[in-house]
């Protein structure tokens, strides 16, 4: 005979993929209380469906496999609100969509750190990528932009990313979406008669400002918002030197010179002083001072496939190891997982392509809010301390970033540089896409299709 729990337990079973995914929907926005954290941002609406109706609609509207237009026609669409209430949503320019997304980033981020011991590294880390808009004419703020991976210009904007990692789960933070400071690049301006105090004429100035201000203006709001972290990856090094934080960089070879034995040198030349050492990937490390006297720490790793070309990591902290440099440095590839992701999969940049500047920034918002919930789920599936008390006392922490895993990426980098080509390569360099998918639970996997690390 079976028992009440067991038939409770075989009717869940039964229980369709979307329809799961409803009930999960659901059970995210009240334990993390979504609804709340819009209304502190001020993101209320005076009159028709409530803002955490609306939002529960975009944050879903990727999970049913259509476009908003598709979806109006199908045959919920006599449910849903009209294409207007949508819009008008998304152009809204009063609404605080930083402050929602330092809340929420902040509230996972926090259970995160109940899962870890306060000796687990911590790092902020910073990047950019290009949103390609090529077929856009009337785009407000529309600018010619350099795409890093391409070597080219392209029409469309830079989005500067602030992001959290403990070595397993990353969480962005923050975001500035770029323009061009330079007049002659911009293609459209910014609209006229806007409120010069509301959140989105302050996010069309901000879009075009220089890129190390905007890194130290992110770091002091998150700092703020109450982020901690020990370390911080980035690409504008010399910005922060100033401030109590461990830094981390990879470094090219360009003009800056280093002080060794009173004696200014390139990185080629302070590579040439090392002893050669063939059987291992760590070349070796050297303590230099910068232009402005600030003693760091070099440490040269050299490609696999070609021995005659290698990379130069810079480190603040002089006492950390060459191999854990390379470790900790490996934990910067989860925000390229984080890009291609919201790119190929939650159609950060596509799914909605308006005009106004406000719409880019909400929908940002949304797509970044999606990953953080799916991050969430992530880890409650990999990490036996979120099932309950018992387990948090006996469990074992989810794996950090191991050393040989992180070199691994920093071959992948090598890849990136040459430019790879090659069905091979191209395996190699989304590898760890694959690994962030392979660990979504089952049911939000259902709901992509094809979802592959080759998409």
């Amino acid at each position: 005979m079976q028992t009440k729990k067991g038939v409770v337990i075989h009717m869940l079973h039964q229980k369709p993929l979307s329809e799961q995914a409803k009930t999960r929907c659901s059970i995210w926005f009240s334990t993390l209380q979504i609804g709340q954290l819009l209304r502190k941002a001020g993101i209320n609406k005076s009159f028709g469906p409530s803002s955490l109706a609306v939002f529960q609609i975009l944050f879903s509207l990727v999970f049913e496999g259509r476009n908003w237009f598709r979806l109006l026609e199908s045959e919920r669409g006599a449910s849903l609100p009209g294409k207007d209430v949508i819009y008008r949503f998304l152009n809204q320019g009063t609404f605080a969509w930083r402050k929602f997304l330092h809340s929420f980033a902040l509230k996972i981020i926090q259970h995160f750190e109940s899962l870890i011991t306060p000796s687990r590294t911590r790092v902020f880390i910073i990047d950019d990528s290009v949103l390609n808009r090529n077929r856009s004419k009337k785009a407000e703020l529309l600018a010619r932009v350099f795409d890093h991976t391409t070597g080219r210009f392209t029409k469309g904007f830079t989005m500067l990313t602030l992001g959290w990692s403990d070595g397993f789960s990353f969480a962005p933070i923050d975001f500035v979406m770029f323009s061009s400071a330079k007049l002659v690049n911009r293609i459209c301006e910014m609209k006229e008669h806007l409120y010069k105090r509301s959140h989105g004429y302050k996010r069309r100035l901000e879009a075009l400002t220089r890129k190390p201000d905007a890194v130290v203006d992110l770091l002091q709001r998150a700092l703020s918002a109450g982020f901690t972290a020990g370390l911080l990856k980035h690409r504008y090094f010399g910005s922060l030197i100033q401030w109590d934080f461990r830094l981390l960089e990879l470094l090219k070879e360009m003009k800056q010179r280093y002080r060794l034995n009173d004696k200014l040198m390139s990185l080629k030349e302070l590579y040439s002083t090392l002893p050669k050492n063939k059987n291992n990937e760590i070349l070796g490390s050297v303590i230099v001072e910068t232009a402005c006297g600030l003693p760091v720490k070099l440490v040269f790793v050299q490609n696999r496939n070609k021995r005659r070309e290698w990379l130069a990591i810079l480190s603040t902290d002089l006492t950390v190891s060459a191999e854990e440099v390379v470790r900790i440095y490996g934990m910067r590839w989860s925000i390229e997982t984080f890009f291609k992701f919201t790119k190929s999969y939650l159609k950060l940049g596509t799914e909605f392509q308006g005009r106004s500047f406000d719409m880019l920034i909400s929908h940002t918002t949304v797509v970044f809010s999606r990953y953080l919930v799916m991050e969430f789920e992530r880890r409650q599936e990999n990490d036996t301390k979120s099932l309950g008390g018992l387990f948090f006392l006996f469990a074992d922490e989810v794996r950090d970033l191991d050393y040989q895993t992180a070199l691994q990426q920093l071959m992948t980098f090598f890849l990136q540089i040459a430019k790879a080509k090659t069905k091979r390569e191209k395996s190699n360099v989304f590898c760890q896409l694959h690994e962030w998918i392979l660990g979504l639970p089952s049911y939000i996997k259902g709901l992509f299709k094809d979802l592959s690390c080759e998409s």
